[in-house]
């Protein structure tokens, strides 16, 4: 399929990166200068692995903790949808910390609606592919509720189609921060039974 791909006029730019070795401490990340990104996820990051235990997400596919392919490895958000979910929660800012993001990019226009397996390549080589956009869930909305109890609106409904992508590693290599990101889309088709 790779040869199928189209590369996207503009580049993108990472401006954080973004990492928490131990879940069981909390969603929200620290922020690191650069990061390994290994077939298994991004280095220091609880949620790399080749593989992982099926969730909430996945009920219609599989009983709950079903061990699955991993391809929710990377977190990747926009700054710009960023300010569009706190303009439209009524707060100043949402932190990429409390959204479990572990990378924050500017100059994709629309990025949560990348399509799936969209390439995003790196200067060192290092290839992700996105999976899927990143639904909206209850874990950051507790997050943003304790930095910013007056919120006028939720952050689920504030975030649909606005919180990003998930991606896994298909090209192993380092990423920093001012890296640029050459984007590669697949070809858009709409399958007609659905």
């Amino acid at each position: 399929m790779p040869e199928l791909l189209t590369k996207l006029s503009f580049e993108g730019t990472v401006d954080l990166l973004l990492a928490n070795p131990d879940r069981s401490q909390g969603l929200e990340k620290q922020r690191v200068r650069d990061a390994r990104f290994l077939f298994t996820g991004m280095e220091g990051d609880c949620h790399g692995g080749l593989t992982r235990k099926s969730d909430s997400r996945m009920l219609k596919q599989y009983v709950r903790n079903t061990e699955v392919r991993n391809s929710r490895q990377v977190s990747i958000l926009s700054a710009e949808e960023l300010a569009e979910v706190a303009e439209r929660m009524g707060i100043p800012a949402v932190r990429p910390e409390w959204v479990g993001a572990n990378m924050i990019i500017h100059g994709v226009p629309d990025l949560t609606l990348l399509p799936p397996s969209s390439r995003m390549k790196f200067p060192s080589g290092a290839m992700l592919v996105v999976d899927a956009e990143n639904h909206p869930c209850r874990y950051p909305a507790d997050i943003i509720a304790e930095h910013h109890p007056e919120a006028t609106r939720g952050f689920v409904s504030a975030a649909m189609h606005k919180r990003g992508v998930v991606a896994w590693v298909e090209a192993e290599g380092s990423i920093q921060q001012g890296d640029k990101i050459t984007i590669w889309i697949p070809p858009q088709r709409i399958y007609a039974h659905g």
